[in-house]
């Protein structure tokens, strides 16, 4: 596989993902929808790795990590930068028990839609400016 097929392969699992997130944003299953849009932004991630690195991206979930290490997170704005922390839990706590609870209480209707939104303009943003 060609490095182009592999982030177009990373390209697609993240806009399918993403697409999953908005059918489960209607359904009010929100702390799903947490866990969409975490992976959809780390599937993102992983395709700009693959184009700017040369190289296969390591088994890891944390978002800030891999925009330090494709070198863009300076680039990102504080806001972006925060969001980020803040979807980063949503993708390993949220499959525990100890957390699931805390995490829904968090993920309020309103919250989710947040979310949602901050996640699609991530999303675009990284597409308009690295990965494109």
């Amino acid at each position: 596989m060609t490095i182009e097929e592999k982030v177009n392969h990373w390209l697609a699992l993240s806009n399918e993902d993403f697409e999953v997130a908005g059918a489960l944003l209607k359904m009010k299953r929100n702390l799903y929808v947490g866990f969409m849009c975490h992976q959809s932004v780390e599937k993102l991630f992983k395709g700009c790795f693959v184009k700017l690195l040369k190289d296969t991206p390591p088994f890891k979930h944390d978002l800030v990590f891999f925009a330090q290490k494709v070198g863009f997170f300076d680039l990102l704005s504080e806001e972006q930068k925060s969001f980020l922390r803040e979807l980063n839990p949503l993708n390993i706590e949220a499959r525990y028990p100890d957390y699931k609870n805390e995490i829904a209480r968090y993920l309020t209707d309103d919250t989710t839609k947040w979310v949602y939104e901050q996640t699609k303009e991530l999303l675009q943003w990284t597409k308009e400016k690295i990965l494109l």
